[in-house]
């Protein structure tokens, strides 16, 4: 009698995998090597795409839990690069769900031809990727009249300031923001140093160019929470992942409640005045 060889064992799926996920889509994202392997950038990568899915399927399911399944939550991701949160969310989440749509904006046309034919290959036919900017898009015909959430994953700058007017042109329920590089209010902090040592103390806290831009970085999502609550949204400021993961590490949660805060809009104007930056307001925050 002739032994018949076993057969080899499944290969182990590393344990930070999340269950359901699906392996071939992690390693079309290149998060996962030809063997299934992690390494140590994808890793930190998909940790923490996985620690914002978390926050995001708690909205998703609550979302779906008040509209027809046939319907299901739409979702625009800005600044989405390869898009490795529109695919992970619709790998876990839309994928079992007859309805709701992901739709990617991005500005690099070679990430967006690759997106669509990735989602093509996979079979996620309710994903969109359209070739445009933040600011561009809440004209744009190929998106709906409203959205239910809107994210900005390290969208740099003033992206999430034009992912964040996106969401309030389309009525959004929910905005999930983490910012990145926050430039331009350094830059005009910057530009007035002078005259704000001069005029107060506190100025010392951006008198050297390192605190200048951690202060303008600070200084600019404080405002967007306060713009967030006058404009009728209860804001969430908590971390994203440990610092050893990112140091981008601040994450915006916004749930629409439809009350205006005239307090926070008071705020707003105050923090814009003291810091000198009045010019800031019609531009990205038009109360």
């Amino acid at each position: 009698m002739h032994s018949q060889k076993a057969a080899p064992a499944p290969a182990q799926l590393d344990p930070d995998i999340r269950p359901g996920q699906s392996v071939e889509l992690l390693k079309e994202l290149h998060i996962l090597t030809r063997d299934g392997k992690l390494n140590q950038d994808s890793r930190r990568k998909l940790k923490q795409v996985y620690h914002l899915y978390q926050f995001i399927e708690k909205l998703l399911l609550e979302l779906a839990s008040d509209v027809p399944a046939a319907a299901g939550p739409t979702l625009a991701d800005h600044g989405a690069g390869k898009s490795y949160l529109g695919f992970i969310l619709y790998d876990l989440f839309y994928k079992s769900r007859p309805g709701g749509h992901i739709y990617g904006i991005e500005t690099r046309s070679e990430l967006v031809d690759k997106s669509r034919e990735l989602a093509a290959r996979l079979g996620f036919e309710r994903m969109s990727f359209l070739n445009i900017s933040a600011a561009d898009a809440a004209d744009n015909a190929l998106l709906p009249a409203e959205i239910d959430i809107v994210t900005a994953l390290h969208a740099c700058d003033t992206a999430t300031d034009d992912a964040i007017a996106f969401g309030l042109r389309k009525n959004a329920r929910f905005m999930v923001l983490v910012p990145c590089c926050q430039a331009e209010l350094a830059g005009c902090l910057r530009q007035n140093k002078a005259l704000s040592l001069a005029r107060t103390p506190l100025a010392e806290l951006w008198r050297h160019p390192l605190h200048t831009r951690e202060m303008g970085s600070q200084l600019t999502n404080v405002l967007r929470c306060l713009y967030l609550e006058a404009m009728g949204y209860q804001v969430t400021v908590t971390e994203l992942v440990g610092w050893e993961h990112s140091m981008k590490n601040e994450l915006i949660l916004a749930r629409r409640t439809g009350q205006r805060k005239q307090s926070a809009a008071d705020r707003l104007r105050a923090l814009l005045a003291e810091f000198g930056l009045q010019g800031l307001e019609p531009l990205r925050y038009p109360l």
